[in-house]
This record gives C-alpha cells, structure tokens and sequence, in this order.
C-alpha cells in the first residue's frame, strides 16, 4: 500500500528516479479509486436541451465532479511519478510528451513504463532497487 500512495508524498518531486513498482503501485491505486468513485457517486449525465442552455448540453449529476477533483489532486503527482519512472531509465522527462502522439505515443510509453531502470546510479540520482550503504542508514 506505501508504493500506491508515495507519489502523492513526493507530490511535485520531478527529480530523482521511481521504480516500476512505484509507478504500477500507484497507477492501480489510481483506477482503484476511480472505479469506486464512479460506483458510488456515478458519473457526469448528459441532459439535452431545456436547462441554462436551451439549444446545448450540460453535465448533471455529482460524480463527475467528485472523480474530477481526485483527477485535480493527482495530475501532479502522476506526472512527477511517471517523469522519475523515466529518469530511472536515464531518458529524459520531456519523453513523456510522446503522450500527445495518439496511439503511437500511447503504446510507446506504456512500454518505456514497463522496461527496467538502469543498474546503479545514473545522472537523475543513485537506484532505486539498490540503494548504496549510506541510503540505509539515513
């Protein structure tokens, strides 16, 4: 459970490097959640017509909102995690703009998600799975 939630800890701590256990931990806790927020406040409706825009749409309904301001306090912490996921790999964090790209971009972070970090340290900082003597003991 401390890997699902230790992104928001390190809420806007872009530097540094994230092991995929950090970032699938905290990926699952975020679908989790989600799921559960959906199931019990529902999601946004759409109500057609009539209402403040008599020719429009406009969303009703609580659950939007609710699952949107988790969405609010965790975009930061996503990113941070998923740019320190990429630091682990010594890539740099502006590859995380491949998002952009549709599909393709989709397909080739999830992939860079799920590839391992560098053994040792790297220049984002010392490794994750193995931290050097000196880490333990602070």
């Amino acid at each position: 459970m401390n890997w699902m939630i230790l992104p928001y800890r390190r809420y806007a701590e872009f530097g540094g490097r994230s092991r995929r256990k950090e970032y699938w931990g905290f990926a699952l806790f975020y679908f989790i959640v989600m799921i559960v927020l959906n199931a019990v406040f529902g999601t946004n409706d759409v109500e057609r017509g009539g209402g403040a825009f008599v020719y429009g749409t406009r969303l009703v309904g609580s659950g939007g909102w609710i699952s949107g301001l988790f969405w609010l306090v965790s975009v930061v912490p996503g990113l941070a995690v998923s740019v320190r996921r990429l630091h682990d790999q010594d890539r740099t964090g502006w590859l995380l703009l491949l998002w952009l790209i549709p599909l393709f971009g989709w397909f080739a972070l999830l992939v860079l998600m799920c590839l391992d970090g560098t053994r040792g340290a790297n220049r984002f900082g010392a490794d994750p799975k193995r931290p050097s003597p000196v880490d333990v003991f602070r």
